[in-house]
């Protein structure tokens, strides 16, 4: 009885200190949502209530296009029921989600992000840290006019370059909604002047992954860095980096 009291202890603290030396975190990509449709709000409802039940989940990330029209409302009714996540999320912006014209600029959708949610950035490019992996949001949306191109400007990429250069010790995961890198070959180039983008990651040996949407599945190594893609919602992808206190930490990732 001791002996099976002492392996039944021992695989408590293996698992333990297991859950501890790994980050798994769900990306969900264009949720768009509508409250005035009854379908977009009964698939969001199953969303929240099925990443509930996943087990040892440490955060979630919309990576934009978060609501389905740029409407004050409507991003007021989607954070209402992102609320009722049992675990932290944060939000990245699409092109979908701003519209200046229509009162939604990037400073109000932020805004209302932090009054109506627990996110605590006030701008859209900020920086989080989850068991010694290093996240950050990119914004690479555009408030004026709704194309569906991405575009980081100069001063965003400088950020980028000065925190991955902050966190030079650190291993690194950039969240965004457009891709830097095409995920398929087919498709045309969602991001403009994404060149000047990858210049600067490869002055930086800290990224391990570029978690995108848009449209497409994918995954590429690209010159050490793992580019992930992810479709639309109602598909959501799981990502787990294991052993993070390592040089060399594995990323898997699976669709849902």
């Amino acid at each position: 009885m001791k002996k099976v009291l002492i392996f039944c202890l021992m695989l408590i603290i293996s698992t333990i200190a297991s859950y501890a030396n790994e980050v798994k975190f769900i990306q969900v990509d264009s949720v768009k949502y509508s409250p005035s449709s009854e379908q977009s709000v009964s698939y969001f409802k199953n969303l929240v209530k099925d990443i509930n039940k996943q087990k040892n989940v440490d955060f979630v990330i919309f990576s934009g296009d978060n609501i389905a029209y740029s409407d004050k409302q409507a991003l007021k009714a989607f954070l209402k029921q992102a609320n009722k996540l049992n675990v932290s999320y944060y939000i990245a912006l699409g092109h979908k989600d701003l519209n200046k014209k229509k009162g939604l600029s990037k400073e109000t959708y932020m805004k209302l992000a932090r009054k109506h949610s627990l996110i605590k950035s006030e701008p859209p490019n900020y920086v989080f840290s989850k068991k010694g992996i290093v996240f950050i949001v990119a914004d690479g949306a555009k408030e004026f006019i709704a194309t569906p191109f991405g575009y980081y400007r100069e001063n965003v990429i400088s950020w980028i370059d000065k925190e991955l250069e902050k966190y030079s010790k650190k291993k690194v995961v950039i969240l965004q909604h457009f891709p830097v890198y095409p995920p398929a070959e087919q498709e045309a180039y969602y991001t403009y002047k994404a060149d000047e983008y990858m210049k600067m990651l490869s002055g930086h040996n800290n990224v391990i992954a570029v978690v995108s949407g848009f449209k497409i599945n994918s995954e590429k190594d690209i010159n050490g860095i793992k580019h992930i893609s992810t479709a639309d919602f109602p598909k959501y992808r799981i990502i787990e980096i294991l052993d993070c206190e390592t040089d060399n930490p594995t990323i898997w990732s699976t669709l849902k």
